[in-house]
C-alpha cells in the first residue's frame, strides 16, 4: 500500500497544528494572579479598608492623607497592593462617585460612613 503525497502533507500540517496548539496554550490561560489588584474583590477590599480608616477618622483628610492612612493600616495587604498609589486610590475614589450618586467626595463619604455608625 503507497501512502500519496497529499495524506504525508495532511499528516504533517495536523501534526504541526497540534504542536503549535500545545505550545500556545500556556499563553491562552486566563489564571488571576495573587497579586492581582483589578478584580472585583479587590475593589471591595480596598473600598472597605477605605471606610474602616474613614471611621477611625474624626475630619475627612485629604486624599493624600486618606492614602497614607490605608497603606499604613494594619488590614492592608502589602503584598497584594504593592502597586497600591495615589492615582490608584483616585480611580477607586471616582469609580466608587460614579456608583454612589450622591456621593462626590471624601467628605460625602466620610459622613456618610459616619452617620451609619452613629444609627449603630
Amino acid at each position: 500500500m503507497e501512502i500519496s503525497t497529499s495524506t504525508w502533507m495532511m499528516t504533517a500540517f495536523i501534526a504541526g497544528m497540534i504542536v503549535s496548539i500545545w505550545k500556545m496554550y500556556p499563553f491562552l490561560v486566563n489564571r488571576t494572579l495573587e497579586d492581582d489588584d483589578t478584580g472585583e474583590d479587590a475593589h471591595n477590599y480596598l473600598i472597605e479598608l477605605m471606610q474602616k480608616v474613614l471611621k477611625e477618622e474624626e475630619t475627612a483628610p485629604d486624599a493624600k492623607t486618606l492614602h497614607e492612612k490605608m497603606t499604613a493600616h494594619a488590614d492592608f495587604d502589602k503584598e497584594r497592593f504593592w502597586r497600591f498609589n495615589l492615582n490608584k486610590l483616585n480611580q477607586l475614589l471616582f469609580t466608587h462617585y460614579a456608583q454612589h450618586p450622591h456621593l462626590s467626595s471624601i467628605e460625602d463619604i466620610h459622613q456618610e460612613v459616619n452617620k451609619e455608625t452613629k444609627k449603630n
